[in-house]
Parts: structure tokens; C-alpha cells; sequence
């Protein structure tokens, strides 16, 4: 996956329009669903646990459902690129001790996946307005900068593939 660069106001609005869409068909679809489910199958105890937990489970599975249909949707560009990205760097950061082990030793596709972690990481945050830890990213960002040229190596993000993983 590589690294773009996209709109921050256009990404917030539409993240924004989908969680609050995605709010309101959970809580009127399983409000709606319950209700129909107690009513067509009342329960003379009056425990309808059961059918208010269908609502929510059947509405939940809706949504996630309706989320993956439209991902492909131009709405959802950004939004889905923004999903992709993390999930990308949790694979890296799953394995990110082995990465900055092999990255000392001067291994390449190391080198890379770092770069690539530090640059989407600094994108997610400028985009989430999460600019806590931008001071501890640019520390480790010139300790890589310093084994780059340490080997004589140019890094660039966009030079990452998935499958340098597999050898972490």
C-alpha cells in the first residue's frame, strides 16, 4: 500500500457523516427490529433480552455489511484509505521489535518498513489531530535517518511492500 496524500478537511467531514450514519441506523435498526421481533413473537414472561440482542446483533451485521458494500464508493476514498493505513502499520508494529533489531544490522526491507511506518504513522497523526507524540516520532525518525546513511541507503515509504514482513 502506498502512502497518499489526501484532503484532511474533505477526509474529517465524510468520517464524520459515516459515524453519525452509522450511529443512527444502529440505534433506529435495532430499536426497529426488537420491537418488530416482540411483537410478532411476544414472550409472556416479559423478558425480551433475547429479541432486543437479535435487534443489535442483526443491525450490527447490517452495518458492517452496508460499510463493506459502499467501500468502493468515491465517498469512502479517503475514509477506507485512512482504515487500510492502520491496519497496515499494525502488522509492522506487531512485529516491531524484530524490524528495529534487523534495521540496526543494516537489513534494507528493515530500513524501508520503518520509513514507511514513521511516514503513515506522521500521517495518521497530522489527520487525527494527534500530534502528541510527533516529538517522539521525529526522534526515532533521525535515529533511521542515521542508520540510512550510516549505509549508504536512501529510504522512501513508497518502496514498502507487505510481503517484506513475512521475513520479520
Amino acid at each position: 500500500m502506498h502512502l497518499i496524500d489526501i484532503n484532511k478537511a474533505r477526509y474529517r467531514k465524510r468520517l464524520n457523516r459515516i459515524i453519525l450514519s452509522c450511529v443512527i441506523i444502529f440505534a433506529l435498526g435495532s430499536l426497529v427490529i426488537s420491537q418488530l421481533l416482540i411483537w410478532l413473537f411476544p414472550d409472556p414472561s416479559g423478558s425480551h433480552f433475547h429479541w432486543n440482542f437479535l435487534g443489535v446483533l442483526i443491525t450490527a451485521i447490517t452495518i458492517g455489511w452496508l460499510l463493506n458494500k459502499y467501500r468502493s464508493n468515491e465517498f469512502m476514498t479517503e475514509v477506507v484509505y485512512v482504515w487500510e493505513l492502520k491496519k497496515a502499520l499494525n502488522k509492522i508494529n506487531r512485529k516491531m521489535t524484530q524490524i528495529k533489531a534487523a534495521g540496526q544490522k543494516g537489513n534494507i526491507d528493515a530500513l524501508i518498513t520503518l520509513q514507511y511506518s514513521y511516514a503513515g504513522s506522521r500521517q495518521l497523526w497530522q489527520l487525527d489531530d494527534n500530534t502528541i507524540t510527533m516529538d517522539e516520532l521525529a526522534i526515532h525518525q533521525a535515529e533511521l535517518d542515521a542508520i540510512a546513511s550510516q549505509y549508504n541507503l536512501t529510504l522512501d515509504a513508497n518502496d514498502y511492500n507487505e510481503e517484506m514482513l513475512k521475513q520479520f
